[in-house]
Parts: C-alpha cells; structure tokens; sequence
C-alpha cells in the first residue's frame, strides 16, 4: 500500500493528497512535521535527510519532493485522467509544475509568511505590500494564459492544475485586497467542485498564527 507522509495543512502536501484521491488510489497518510514532529527520527531521515514533506512510500521505493510525487501519480496510475494526453501536452504540464515552483511559490510563501504565519503586531507592511505585488504579478500570468480555457493543459483536470490550485486557494483565504483575475477565479471555482479538491485543499487556516496552531493542532 502508498503511505503519504505529511501534516494535511502543509501546502507541498496537499497536491499530493489530492492528485492521490482524484485517481481514487488507496494510500495510509501519516500525520508528520509542523505541530506533529517527526521529522528527525532516524526512519524519517533515511527516507528524506532533507527533513521535509512531503514523502511518498510504496515498500522499498520512496520519493520525496511534492511536484515530483504527483509527476509520479500521474505517469503510474493517471492515463488518461491526471496525465495529459500526447508528449507536448505533457511537456507543458511540466511546464507549469516548474513554473510553479520558480514564480508562484515564493513570493506566495513571503505574502503567507508575512500576514498568517506571524502575529499582527510582527507584520512588516513594507515587505507584504512587496511580496503581494510579486504574487499578483505572477498570477495575471496565470490568468492570461487561463482566458478561453477550463483548465491549464487541456479541456480536464490535469497533473498541471494540482500545485497551482493548492496555491491559489491560499490566495483567496488571505485577509488582502484581490486582484480583479476574472479567469483565475473561474477556474478557481471550476476547482472548489471537485470533492478532492474540497477535501484536501480547502482546509481553514485561520488569519493570525495563533489561529494556525490551532487550527493545525486540530486537524487528524
């Protein structure tokens, strides 16, 4: 059986999460990092010495690294589902995977970091007002290359759309001024009704990072 490794609430893990129950794969998911620990027990180590989820273990093969575990997904269990069809349409998926990490991810960790993972009376408006202009930069990317589409490769749900809904979720949860992206919040929707999508990624956070303790602390 897959064993997924990782807290629910951690942004790497929940497109992992949900590409897994999207292809209707059986999997135990393990509770690690954050609030739960155990990430520096010698058994974790040897499956990633970077101490991080997500990890994905199916007996003696393991992976780590959340874009690469849904590549994975995909490739094994997502004919004709998750994984586009034809090699271009692949390559372009991979595509936006990468340009998630590169462009979307950090300055989304710098707007999170900055306005939920810290304490009001910590928060830097110099540094959220710059790092929310990095991210609507990155997102009227997005919404550009969205216009006259349902979903980033092709005419379904693809592998390409996992780590970037994750994202965009947070998006739309924080307490900030959004940007007027009509085909981002079009597929955005598209996504909120998918039950997976409901289940994995649509996980409350709270404003304040007492309230994300508490709320992580909760979560089983």
């Amino acid at each position: 059986m897959l064993t997924i490794w990782g807290r629910k609430n951690s942004s790497n893990v929940m497109p992992v999460l949900w590409a897994a129950d999207e292809l209707g794969l059986t999997y135990d998911h393990k509770m690690v990092g954050g609030s739960f620990g155990g990430l520096d027990t010698a058994a974790f180590k040897a499956m990633n010495p970077n101490q991080r989820v997500p990890v994905l273990q199916d007996g003696d093969f393991v992976l780590f690294e959340s874009n690469a575990i849904v590549r994975h997904l995909a490739r094994s269990a997502g004919q004709g589902s998750l994984l586009p069809d034809g090699l271009q349409a692949q390559a372009h998926a991979d595509q936006w995977l990468d340009w998630h990490k590169t462009t979307l991810t950090l300055p989304m960790i710098d707007l999170f970091w900055g306005t939920v993972r810290c304490e009001p009376e910590q928060r830097n408006p110099d540094l959220i007002a710059k790092a929310k202009a990095a991210t609507d930069k990155a997102l009227a990317i997005l919404d550009d290359h969205l216009a006259g589409r349902d979903f980033m490769v092709m005419d379904r749900l693809t592998l390409a759309d996992i780590p970037l809904g994750a994202l965009v979720y947070r998006y739309y949860q924080l307490q900030i001024e959004h940007q007027d992206f009509q085909n981002l919040t079009a597929w955005y929707a598209r996504l909120q009704d998918r039950p997976a999508y409901q289940k994995n990624v649509m996980i409350p956070f709270g404003t304040t990072l007492a309230e994300w303790n508490e709320l992580e602390r909760a979560l089983v």
